[in-house]
């Protein structure tokens, strides 16, 4: 079976800036990121201001130039001509000049990506049909909304067919219902075997369509994987939906070391089997399992069993305050 290259590799990347005339003081916006994107998936990179996820952007396209390490985009190093050929690029503060339509904006911007008329001509009703803008296309840009200019935006960074897309807030100032159909669109896309790079302050659309995440704080990555990877919790917690004797659960829990946690249901007559449902703190899955096997010895019923989960907003404002002096 043939393995395909990452469609991007960042490898121990630095960027300094240098700030002043006279003291030339350095301001370090990379200090050594590495991870890879794998092709055919979504990314998501996030990061409070400041983190250093424009300048990676910037260097990965070729904007800016590293100060060392190594990035690499669809085989190429980064900022060559034949890798840039097949990203699709949205940036976070896209300007499309009020004079046009949708479709003359589509026109320039193919044609930048050299595409001849009759090729732009061919895709531009499907592509803005797919954002939502089939109607709109004679409609002057300076009538759009914001949301709409990102819907714009999208369908030119999509107008070459790109193998690898770079969108950089790209649901900002679109609504709910839109949002909800860009996300539609970028999964559309990974089932098409494109890879789709976003960076976003919105958390939950990450979470919602992501597939892998990397968190950047003060010029490094912090904290890379799945989604349930970085939301996992370090102690277990989870949530139990138990039927039988409160005496014989609280026996159960006080020989597992465990607390009976203070939930009503426990109090019901000791000799009458209720249905009770508690939170409780495990070390790791060891302790889950003997604590399910002691309860099934005692006859006690396990209705539910849920692991709690830190929300990826939860997870991502624990990492950051972690690596931020107070």
């Amino acid at each position: 079976m043939i393995v395909s290259a990452p469609a991007i590799v960042v490898d121990s990347l630095k960027k300094t800036y240098r700030d002043g005339w006279i003291f030339r003081r350095q301001i370090e916006a990379l200090r050594g990121v590495s991870f890879a994107v794998e092709r055919g998936t979504i990314f998501g990179l996030l990061g409070p201001n400041g983190a250093g996820k424009t300048t990676l952007i910037k260097v990965l396209i070729g904007i800016v130039r590293k100060t060392a390490g190594g990035a690499e985009l669809l085989g190429y190093p980064a900022g060559d001509r034949r890798g840039r050929r097949s990203v699709g690029y949205l940036p976070e503060t896209h300007r499309i000049p009020r004079h046009h339509t949708a479709n003359s904006a589509l026109e320039y911007y193919g044609a930048l990506s050299g595409l001849t008329l009759r090729e732009i001509r061919k895709r531009r009703g499907p592509l803005l049909q797919t954002v939502g803008l089939a109607k709109w296309g004679e409609t002057p840009v300076a009538k759009f909304s914001k949301g709409m200019q990102q819907r714009l935006g999208l369908a030119q960074a999509m107008l070459h067919d790109p193998e690898l897309l770079i969108l950089d807030e790209p649901t900002d100032g679109v609504d709910p219902v839109g949002r909800s159909e860009m996300r539609r669109v970028l999964k559309d896309l990974k089932d098409q075997g494109k890879t789709v790079f976003i960076n976003s302050h919105l958390l939950q659309e990450i979470e919602l369509i992501c597939d892998k995440v990397a968190i950047m704080n003060r010029g490094r990555v912090q904290r890379f994987g799945r989604i349930e990877e970085l939301t996992q919790r370090s102690e277990m917690e989870c949530g139990l939906v138990l039927r039988g004797e409160p005496a014989r659960v609280r026996q159960v829990l006080g020989r597992q070391g465990l607390p009976c946690p203070p939930d009503e249901t426990v109090a019901a007559p000791s000799n009458e089997e209720s249905e009770l449902r508690m939170t409780v703190r495990l070390a790791d899955q060891g302790a889950v399992d003997r604590l399910v096997d002691a309860l099934r010895g005692e006859g006690i019923s396990l209705l539910e069993l849920t692991r709690r989960r830190d929300t990826l907003e939860e997870a991502f404002l624990g990492i950051v305050r972690e690596q931020t002096p107070s």
